[in-house]
């Protein structure tokens, strides 16, 4: 079968798309033929050996995917050959087929399209659990998001407004707030012309932010804790800006606020039954119409390289996919 390969750390570049051996179930496995596997941030991350989690070349890349379950292993019985599911993989998700836990499966509905499975899984998942989990987002809230027009910030954009918050979206240029506008965004500030701690507070009224959602890191993140609201609260999700913030620790205690961390993956790992009902919650809202899955392009897996560029890049609105 064909696999997207990474026989060497670096830029997307090194991808190169090679036969591999098919894969079988294991004991508690399923294996699923994919249809579509979504590209995020920390699969670029990977490539380049700059990741939390180290994995030695040749190995297959990608987090999410979704398609058709072909194969299960013994000790499987709530997953049948044919049934449309999604899931989640520590990497091997760019492949024409993978093995996957049966526990890190979950059901897509029949009327969600498989793409929008593979691209909502990773990032509305994680924004879902930091507002509702970690936060404890409470209605009329105000939430700050930063790098707002990603994949996981859009998420987050328009999980806030579903639980009832008032969101602020932070990105670094007109197009891409005008994006987040339109997905829900009550107000806007380009942190490239502005500066974010002033213009946080000033539309907080000068009390700041009940949450930060920071995917970002570097210097935005300080910036946005010293505008965060008494008991406030700063989840760190990632650090898609490159550099990991030293963080004054004198600021959380004069603030009275909390810096909490979103590890969705371990969550997922820890709490498989939490995990699957807040996905059939984010399935169920997006069946409603409630979310708007924002696919920015499609590329086939012999265009691997310039998907992970596009997103290293940070030209992304919402989601790229790859398609075997």
């Amino acid at each position: 079968m064909r696999a997207v390969v990474c026989k060497e750390l670096g830029s997307p570049g090194v991808l190169a798309v090679e036969e591999v051996e098919e894969p079988r179930p294991q004991r508690g496995e399923v294996v699923v033929e994919v249809a579509a596997a979504g590209v995020n941030f920390p699969d670029v991350l990977m490539v380049a050996g700059a990741y939390q989690v180290q994995v030695p070349p040749p190995f297959v890349p990608g987090h999410e995917l979704a398609g058709t379950v072909v194969a299960v292993g013994e000790d499987v019985t709530e997953f049948q050959v044919g049934q449309r599911v999604a899931g989640n993989v520590p990497w091997g998700a760019f492949a024409e087929r993978v093995s996957v836990l049966a526990e890190a499966l979950v059901p897509v509905p029949d009327a969600i399209d498989l793409r929008e499975a593979a691209a909502m899984l990773l990032t509305y998942s994680t924004s879902h659990y930091a507002l509702k989990g970690r936060a404890r987002l409470a209605h009329h809230e105000t939430v700050a998001v930063l790098g707002a027009a990603g994949g996981v910030g859009i998420a987050a954009v328009q999980i806030a407004k579903q639980l009832g918050a008032r969101v602020i979206a932070a990105a670094s240029s007109a197009e891409k707030l005008a994006f987040c506008r339109d997905n829900g965004a009550d107000e806007l500030i380009n942190y490239a012309e502005e500066d974010l701690k002033a213009r946080l507070r000033e539309l907080t009224g000068g009390q700041g932010a009940d949450v930060v959602f920071d995917p970002v890191g570097g210097n935005f993140s300080e910036a946005a804790l010293r505008a965060t609201a008494w008991d406030g609260r700063l989840l760190v999700v990632g650090f898609a800006g490159g550099t990991i913030p030293r963080i004054p620790l004198n600021l959380p205690l004069l603030k009275g606020c909390q810096i909490v961390g979103v590890f969705w993956g371990s969550f997922v790992a820890r709490d498989p039954r939490g995990h699957r009902d807040n996905v059939r919650e984010l399935f169920e809202w997006l069946e409603q119409g409630r979310l708007r899955v924002h696919i920015d392009e499609t590329y086939p897996f012999e265009r691997a390289p310039a998907a992970l560029a596009h997103l290293a890049d940070r030209r992304v609105r919402g989601k790229v996919i790859l398609e075997p």
